[in-house]
């Protein structure tokens, strides 16, 4: 069982580039409402390590939320990262964050999806000037 442990954290550090000697950090996502701030269950939080250049590395990590709107990951590598939250019924989040302690605790507030402006639809009439 320790072995199968072990085994997975070293598939998952290869996954984002971590090596022996790099520094690692145990990441922990909260995803709430932003209107009421209460947990978002079940979205997805992808990870993706940001290179020098800006490029994101075509490798990554995708995490699921809890009851509780809780996920987490261990050994994560120094340096940027870029996460993205998707769950149906709110906008994606995206932002990049810059890795760079043993505990990095990440609180995403997600947003439902604004109205669309349409020319189609009526407009209020316009002030006509005196």
């Amino acid at each position: 069982m320790l072995f199968r442990f072990a085994l997975l954290l070293l598939l998952l550090g290869s996954t984002l580039g971590l090596r022996a000697d790099d520094k690692a950090s145990n990441l922990s996502f909260l995803v709430v409402k932003s209107d009421n701030g209460k947990p978002v269950r079940n979205a997805s939080v992808v990870l993706h390590p940001v290179g020098k250049d800006g490029k994101q590395a075509h490798s990554g990590f995708e995490l699921k939320t809890d009851n509780d709107g809780r996920a987490s990951f261990a050994g994560a590598p120094y340096g940027k990262l870029r996460v993205q939250v998707l769950i149906r019924g709110f906008q994606t989040f995206g932002e990049d964050y810059d890795i760079n302690q043993p505990e990095t605790e990440i609180t995403i507030k997600l947003h439902r999806p604004k109205g669309q402006y349409s020319i189609y639809e009526n407009k209020p009439a316009e002030e006509k000037p005196k």
